[in-house]
């Protein structure tokens, strides 16, 4: 690939042709990605470190951990942040190997037709992640997890965990649903806005 289509690639992920696309871009890439980066890793870095179950053994507390936790919540997001991003990458890759101007993106209804789809591709994921958010780690992070140790030790089958800082996690969780609403709303409201543009009630850029 040549460096214009290079050139091209970038600035449309960067710069999407609607009003809302680019707020969209500056939240998505700014605010969520330093909230789940920086906080996130204060939040949940050394939570396997201090995981403890009674009895208090580093096999009891492992074992209890990843069943506590099948996925750690920053891999599941970081997950989702990468494969919301490739609708929106695969659509800039063809504008950029076709030299689509931004500008005309609008203009065109087989372009905009193919624009809009990456952002509904976009809204599914999203809702998906949201699902399965909801499957794997709830609304709330309870300060005790009981844990089923039944195929590690015979002597007990269930036995009680300390979960560290679940306050914090629960305030995280909550603010990751928000951020995934927000997305959803702010790609919903852009298909709205090449509706409007499409039909001349706002102004093409």
């Amino acid at each position: 690939m040549s460096p214009n289509y290079v050139r091209s690639f970038s600035e449309g992920c960067l710069r999407p042709p609607t009003v809302i696309g680019q707020f969209h871009t500056l939240f998505f890439g700014s605010i969520r990605m330093f909230f789940l980066g920086v906080l996130g890793f204060a939040v949940y870095g050394n939570e396997a470190l201090h995981f403890s179950c009674d009895p208090d053994k580093r096999e009891v507390n492992l074992f209890c951990y990843n069943q506590f936790r099948p996925i750690t919540p920053q891999v599941f997001w970081a997950l989702q942040l990468v494969i919301v991003l490739v609708p929106g990458a695969f659509f800039h890759l063809y504008a950029a190997c076709k030299s689509i101007k931004q500008e005309d993106i609008l203009q065109k209804s087989s372009y905009t037709g193919f624009y809009i789809f990456s952002v509904f591709l976009r809204i599914v994921l999203e809702v998906v992640a949201f699902w399965l958010q909801i499957q794997l780690f709830g609304f709330k992070v309870n300060a005790i997890y009981m844990c089923d140790v039944g195929a590690l030790d015979k002597k007990f089958n269930i036995t009680r965990c300390m979960v560290p800082e679940h306050f914090e996690k629960t305030i995280f969780l909550i603010a990751m649903y928000t951020f995934t609403v927000i997305t959803v709303i702010l790609c919903v409201a852009e298909i709205f806005e090449i509706s409007c543009r499409r039909l001349g009630i706002l102004k093409t850029q």
